[in-house]
């Protein structure tokens, strides 16, 4: 490696570690992680820093297939304990963005999985500095619209086109060695100023009204990140509404497309498993999804599927008839999708363990029922119906499910509730499977002696209460996916559970800064719909609460902070709550779309 390519000459290039010292936040834009000698060197200078900035996000692209092993190569004694740290985290590479967490979450690692020269355009973030690969291709533009004011780069060499394109970017460049400019390192410096479109909170203090999935979740991001968080729930325990069952289901929803569902919830199921890893009291089982075909032509699309995606195989597999059985612990009639790190999550573990993790940064109370949001001058005011005022923040988040709807600034989206009832059969009555499994609705394994099965859905069905209409609905459905398992349970004779789940019309999350309607004129671009500042909101996760909760809180802290975002632009803007004013939102729900629940 020469002098120009070593890992410090790139930190060196860009003015660091003194250009970051005293910085509340610093971003660096890696255009080529290798095997992560660039981003172990940042570490370790960030660790060394008495000065450094408060977090540390990197962004790195990788194109290619990288293992965990392939980390492990020789280092220092000191890289020797990071590179096991980073061993433990790395992700299946799919394609997209992947982030993870160091130091108590205040130096973040973004992967970008996919070619740079495609998939640089989908990153949102303000870069105050660039590391430049050798083989960096001309992408000026793209590194123009990244860059923050006095952003810097650094390439070990910048062949003419590359250097062409940053001169165009608006970025003064100069050679280390001007006699050698095809070898030498060269630095550069974004001359352009522009409005700074990332600032921090000038106060870190949220109110988040709901405690259930979404709210605990991002209470938790927010406190990691060093906020002051109030929970306010109206029920007199954690976890109350469609959080409080025993067991959901974790895995990702794959697509012939990998259309924007399958990307997100891909990227939502990998970011939950970070969460839990992360939760040592949290409850759950990367036991394995299997998702059985319902027949043959199901089973030759689900195999298609999968070899046309290609994804790697621990994320997302086919297995015929014969490991499908062996996988479920009995036999089934056909193959189908095999999720080998999926399996359930109980959500009021979760919840609890969220919650808990930062005592003396979240505040939690109960029976405490918002049912007005007002304006103040300087922030939010919330109260009871009675007028008792609750708390007041800077930011108010919306994670109170079904319940938003009743709050006159989320009147305006369109989120419906969606009834849904579990059954539980004693495991002694069935052959529970070793696995958990989805094909008409899903079944659990055993857990504390009970088999999860279910669930029915209907819209415009406020009844709290267990039908056994709806065991009965359950039974057939593990019937068919189980043939003889369900014949001699009595619906009658068995428990259950109903909870009522927020659903937006187009099956996506709902996140981000509540749209003003009152202001609003015309149909503005997403970007420039007024808002009402300081109201946001993480609704409409449906039945996939497991699944989105991590990393829409990620989102949302994203978003308040001015951090790089962990999702691609077109995946932020389509779980957006001003999209429904764009445009008719998407389709009814349909039954598959159930088979994942919290």
């Amino acid at each position: 490696m020469s002098d120009a390519a070593a890992p410090h000459a790139f930190l060196a290039g860009n003015g660091l570690p003194q250009r970051w010292q005293g910085r509340d936040r610093f971003v660096i834009l890696d255009t080529d992680f290798k095997r992560g000698e660039r981003f172990f060197a940042t570490w370790q200078a960030w660790r060394d820093d008495a000065q450094r900035p408060r977090r540390l996000h990197l962004i790195s692209f990788i194109d290619g297939p990288l293992t965990a092993s392939a980390l492990a190569q020789p280092a220092s004694p000191a890289q020797v304990g990071r590179r096991a740290e980073l061993q433990t985290q790395w992700p299946p590479l799919a394609p997209g963005l992947h982030r993870l967490f160091f130091e108590q979450r205040q130096l973040i690692l973004t992967l970008v999985v996919g070619p740079l020269d495609r998939h640089l355009r989908t990153v949102n973030a303000a870069v105050d500095a660039f590391f430049l690969d050798d083989d960096t291709p001309a992408t000026g533009r793209a590194l123009h619209r990244l860059a923050a004011n006095g952003a810097t780069l650094f390439a070990g060499r910048a062949r003419p086109p590359l250097r062409a394109a940053l001169q165009t970017a608006e970025f003064n460049l100069q050679a280390e060695h001007p006699d050698a400019p095809e070898t030498t390192g060269w630095r550069g410096h974004f001359r352009s100023q522009r409005p700074d479109r990332h600032r921090p909170p000038a106060e870190r203090r949220a109110v988040i009204i709901g405690a259930g999935i979404a709210g605990a979740s991002t209470a938790f991001a927010l406190a990691a990140a060093g906020w002051q968080v109030t929970v306010l729930e109206a029920a007199d325990r954690l976890a109350s509404g469609a959080s409080s069952n025993l067991a959901g289901v974790l895995r990702p929803l794959p697509s012939a497309d990998d259309n924007r569902l399958s990307r997100l919830t891909r990227a939502g199921f990998l970011a939950t498993r970070g969460l839990l890893q992360s939760l040592p009291d949290a409850r759950w089982s990367a036991c394995g999804v299997l998702h059985l075909a319902r027949d043959d032509d199901h089973e030759k699309r689900q195999a298609a599927t999968v070899d046309r995606i290609q994804l790697p195989a621990d994320l997302l597999a086919y297995v015929d008839q014969a490991q499908a059985s062996q996988h479920l612990g009995q036999p089934v009639a056909h193959g189908g999708w095999w999720f080998a790190q999926g399996g359930w999550v109980q959500p009021s573990s979760l919840c609890a363990a969220a919650l808990n993790a930062f005592p003396e940064r979240i505040k939690i109370c109960l029976n405490a029922p918002v049912d007005r949001i007002e304006r103040q001058e300087n922030g939010w005011q919330l109260l009871t119906t009675d007028g008792r005022e609750l708390a007041t923040a800077p930011i108010v988040i919306l994670a109170a499910g079904t319940g938003a709807s009743r709050l006159v600034p989320f009147a305006g989206i369109p989120q419906q509730a969606a009834r849904g009832q579990v059954s539980h059969l004693p495991a002694i009555a069935l052959q529970p499977p070793k696995v958990v499994l989805c094909k008409h609705g899903y079944t659990l394994p055993a857990i504390d002696g009970i088999c999860l099965t279910g669930a029915t859905l209907q819209l415009h069905d406020n009844e709290p209460q267990a039908r056994p209409s709806d065991h009965l609905e359950n039974l057939a459905g593990l019937a068919r996916s189980l043939p003889a398992q369900a014949g001699k349970i009595d619906p009658t004779q068995i428990d259950g559970r109903v909870g009522f789940r927020p659903l937006s019309p187009d099956r996506l999350p709902i996140v981000g800064p509540l749209p003003d309607l009152a202001a609003q004129v015309g149909q503005p671009r997403l970007n420039a719909q007024p808002r009402l500042p300081g109201l946001w909101c993480v609704q409409g996760f449906g039945a996939r609460g497991i699944v989105w909760s991590a990393l829409m809180a990620d989102l949302l802290l994203s978003r308040l902070e001015g951090d790089p975002l962990p999702l691609a632009n077109d995946l932020v803007d389509a779980v957006d709550p001003g999209r429904f004013l764009l445009k008719s939102s998407g389709r009814p729900p349909e039954e598959d779309d159930f088979d994942d629940r919290t």
